[in-house]
């Protein structure tokens, strides 16, 4: 007899009845409509005889007789694969080895279509970069055209990076009624340490070591097939994929080209066949994700310090599957949450340290220990995600300075705080900010663009201490891009001893390190929001002690001041004009930046 699973802790019981509650009509009209999927007939015997003819033409004659005569299951496959992604390349050679692994247990895999997958460590602080947020959008949108053959009866989904997931997992959620399974691929081994790596960006940001030197470090560091091995987005996803139930557990940070990898594989396979259409444990995605589900991906973000994007993506993602979440709520959980992880940048460990250490499998089983989870959730796997998490194997290299139990955290809350004042709200990632830095006070200097940031250092116009203001970076401006170019020479001039922080519209992903940085303002400047109206000099509090972001100066003085405009776009990046729909219809950070809502 499995043991009783503890109760939730109350304020996460709390939290999470509040999400249900707000959510609770646009959740029924949801779920409403994953019903009315079930309930079509199948494939086989709704659709036309040509329909049917199309869907299996290309499939060897064995598997169009297994499908026609003997009703085997097809699985369709979902694929990020590309040659531009190190952790996207590996999937390569993946539909094979699941094809044969269906083979095996009397199922067909088809691949039913592949989505679009860009590198935000290629275009960062390019025009590229305009495209990046939007890139989710899309992705959901070829996930749908992927499925929209309707003859599958699951799906296995193959993606990790930054917006590949949450896009895979919007576009899964709404074709709700089919089971899925997310099929990781794992990081590179490591190579030079992240710390190495970021300590020769800020000397060659301070001009003491040459453009050679920097490109050695950083080969040196993505050196191979696999996900990078810091603790950004991308490793973060897989992090909130354990947590919600869709992954094979502990399977996130496996090499690729190992045979546990393959094992790994083979095995999501063989647990999509037990949840899929017709099988006596059907187990929908639309079904599956479900308030506890999305509280727990945050409670998990929150206790390793994981990446501030997903402050906009998996509200997304929630409100996908007419679930209503906001920052708000995602303080609330942080300051019940504590941080058991220190995974650079939040420390000097990497993923593969932290695998070794226990991995997303030791966070999922303390936290659902404590309460901290909701142990009950449904996952891919019989009895709920306490149950599918309770026996895992011994850590191979135990460290308490990597990852902790609940008992004896890092600190006793999480890694990410909301801000509220005058310049509107925002978030704080402090996992990384030592406590001393938790408050800055400085004037503001302005810039509408991280390009004009980077030439007023270059050319030594930043010697004083100060707050950035970096405006019209956000969804409705120019795509809300990640702003990493920024952070070398902030951490170069905190390093010098000046008192520096960031505030912007703009996105800094996990990256954002030390330096203190208020990010995600809303509403934006470009659609009305106060940084429009901040003025060189102007005196900045960002305190995430109280969650404050103020400037001192009163409102009727800051309501008299004409916005400024926003600056033109770039003449030269032609292909803007394809994502302008997609900035116009944007939501607010807050609200997810969905484009299809």
């Amino acid at each position: 007899m499995r043991p009783q699973e503890p109760m939730t802790d109350p304020k996460i019981a709390e939290i999470t009845a509040r999400i249900a509650e707000r959510s609770r009509e646009s959740r029924q009209r949801y779920l409403a409509r994953v019903q009315a999927m079930i309930d079509l007939p199948d494939a086989r015997e709704g659709f036309g005889c040509a329909n049917l003819a199309h869907a299996w033409a290309a499939l060897p004659g064995d598997d169009r007789l297994r499908i026609r005569s003997e009703r085997a299951p097809t699985l369709a496959i979902v694929s990020a694969f590309n040659e531009m992604l190190s952790a996207h390349a590996p999937y390569e050679g993946f539909p094979a080895v699941i094809r044969d692994e269906a083979m095996r247990h009397g199922a067909v895999a088809q691949f039913a279509g592949g989505v679009p997958a860009m590198c935000d460590g290629v275009t960062q602080g390019t025009s590229g970069m305009e495209l990046s947020l939007f890139s989710r959008d899309v992705i959901a949108q070829a996930t749908a055209v992927a499925l929209s053959h309707q003859v599958f009866q699951g799906a296995l989904l193959l993606g990790i990076c930054d917006k590949i997931v949450p896009g895979l997992l919007i576009g899964a959620l709404h074709f709700g009624h089919l089971p899925c399974v997310f099929v990781p691929a794992g990081p590179m081994p490591s190579g030079l340490s992240n710390a190495e790596k970021s300590a020769i960006r800020v000397q060659h940001a301070r001009g003491e070591v040459t453009r050679e030197t920097l490109q050695d470090a950083e080969i040196a560091a993505y050196h191979s097939p696999g996900t990078c091995t810091f603790y950004g987005t991308a490793n973060s996803n897989q992090m909130l994929l354990e947590a919600m139930g869709l992954h094979e557990p502990n399977a996130a940070f496996v090499n690729p080209g190992t045979a546990e990898r393959e094992a790994f594989t083979r095995a999501a396979v063989r647990t999509l066949m037990e949840i899929r259409t017709g099988a006596p444990r059907f187990t929908p995605i639309g079904r599956l994700v479900d308030e506890r589900s999305i509280v727990n991906a945050f409670c998990a973000l929150l206790a390793t310090g994981g990446s501030t994007n997903h402050l906009i993506h998996f509200v997304a993602v929630a409100r996908s599957a007419g679930i209503v979440i906001d920052w708000s709520d995602i303080d609330a959980l942080s300051a019940r949450v504590p941080l058991l992880a220190r995974v650079y940048p939040n420390g000097k460990a990497d993923v593969n340290d932290f695998q070794a250490a226990g991995g997303p499998g030791h966070v999922v089983h303390e936290l659902c220990k404590a309460g901290l989870m909701h142990a009950d959730a449904t996952s891919i796997h019989a009895g709920g995600l306490g149950a599918a998490y309770g026996d895992l194997p011994p850590p191979t290299r135990p460290d308490p300075d990597v990852l902790r139990t609940a008992a004896d955290p890092f600190s006793p809350q999480g890694g990410i705080r909301l801000l509220t004042g005058r310049l509107g709200r925002a978030v704080i990632k402090v996992s990384a900010v030592a406590p001393e830095r938790h408050r800055i006070e400085a004037p503001a200097r302005v810039f509408d663009s991280q390009q004009q940031f980077l030439a007023a250092y270059s050319a030594g116009e930043l010697t004083e201490s100060m707050v950035a203001i970096v405006r019209f970076q956000g969804p409705g401006a120019n795509g809300m891009p990640e702003l990493h170019k920024l952070t070398p020479p902030l951490t170069a001039m905190q390093n010098d001893g000046l008192t520096v922080a960031l505030v912007t519209d703009g996105r800094m992903s996990g990256a954002s390190g030390t330096v203190p940085a208020a990010i995600h303002v809303w509403p934006e400047a470009a659609r009305g929001g106060p940084l429009a109206r901040v003025q060189d000099g102007d005196r900045i509090i960002l305190d995430a002690r109280t969650g404050t972001l103020d400037i001192d100066v009163d409102s009727h003085t800051m309501a008299a001041r004409e916005p400024a405009a926003p600056p033109a776009a770039d003449s030269e990046f032609i292909t803007r004009d394809l994502f302008a729909g997609f900035r116009d219809r944007a939501l607010g950070a807050e609200e997810g930046a969905c484009t299809w809502t």
